[in-house]
């Protein structure tokens, strides 16, 4: 499948399903205090060309707004990254689209592959991370190493169950012994084992 076409498809589908909720987030983000609908800010992309990254608000002065903490909760401020994959900057699954501060912070050099890809609104960090810097990179690692249409349609699925569910309560699904988690996410702990087993 050419990889371009997977990602417009996506987000063509991902619009058409929360278009109408995007809508409605974005006028009530207005509607709260007037500001701004959406948050903008540069990232590092495909050969560490910077580009403009959209989310929906959720910040005012600092302060998470209410919509913001809806926002937040169920990763729906992420939604308008659809208009990142159509304009070419991102793709659906990928490595997070990190600052270049976070990149000097956390010393990631892309000599891991990561600049030979477009960054992704999802990916193994995104949905199995929250567990330190060491995980996301193995995880990360893992996904430009043996990545597939059928993990990254996986991938996806589970981020629109985090939008549906909150990320809070999809990831504490993920993590109990009787979840059936993807085989993606054995193989990125497989290979943060051997790193852990390495120091």
């Amino acid at each position: 499948m050419n990889p371009r076409l997977f990602d417009v498809g996506f987000a063509l589908a991902g619009l058409s399903v929360l278009g109408p909720v995007m809508a409605a987030l974005a006028a009530a983000i207005r509607l709260e205090d007037g500001g701004p609908m959406l948050f903008r800010q540069e990232r590092i992309g495909r050969g560490g060309e910077p580009f403009c990254v959209l989310k929906l608000r959720s910040m005012r002065d600092g302060e998470i707004t209410r919509v913001g903490r809806l926002v937040r909760r169920t990763g729906l401020d992420e939604t308008a990254q659809f208009l990142n994959v159509l304009m070419g900057d991102m793709s659906m699954v990928g490595p997070r689209p990190l600052t270049a501060d976070d990149l000097e912070r956390l010393g990631w050099t892309g000599r891991d592959g990561r600049f030979t890809v477009r960054p992704g609104i999802t990916g193994l960090a995104q949905v199995f991370g929250g567990q330190g810097r060491q995980a996301s990179e193995a995880l990360e690692a893992a996904w430009l190493r043996q990545h597939h249409p059928r993990m990254d349609v996986e991938l996806i699925v589970l981020s629109f169950a985090v939008n549906l569910g909150g990320k809070h309560r999809i990831r504490r699904w993920l993590m109990t012994p009787r979840a059936r988690l993807l085989r993606a996410a054995a193989l990125g702990q497989r290979t943060l084992s051997r790193r852990h087993a390495e120091c």
